[in-house]
């Protein structure tokens, strides 16, 4: 079985959260109710961001922050490229 990617258009949140638990903090810091949500097995970061009135690419680059190498060092992170 392939791993997921992050910035699978296609990849449900739950399934985000599931692969990524460091991402969980960058939900709840923008206040949404993603964690734990009944709607996260099928809602995608777009779906989520439409809900929400957030740019999809803005909140993509926070999630890699969130799960790159530097910030499980608690370093600050690089910059994330777009999708």
């Amino acid at each position: 079985m392939r791993a997921p990617r992050l910035d699978d258009p296609d990849l449900p949140l739950a399934e985000i959260m599931r692969h990524w638990p460091a991402t969980v903090p960058v939900f709840l810091g923008r206040g949404m109710l993603c964690v734990g949500c009944v709607i996260g097995p099928f809602h995608t970061i777009d779906d989520a961001c439409e809900e929400y009135g957030i740019d999809p690419d803005t909140l993509l680059a926070e999630l890699r922050a969130a799960v790159s190498p530097a910030a499980e060092r608690g370093s600050p992170a690089g910059a994330a490229g777009g999708r």
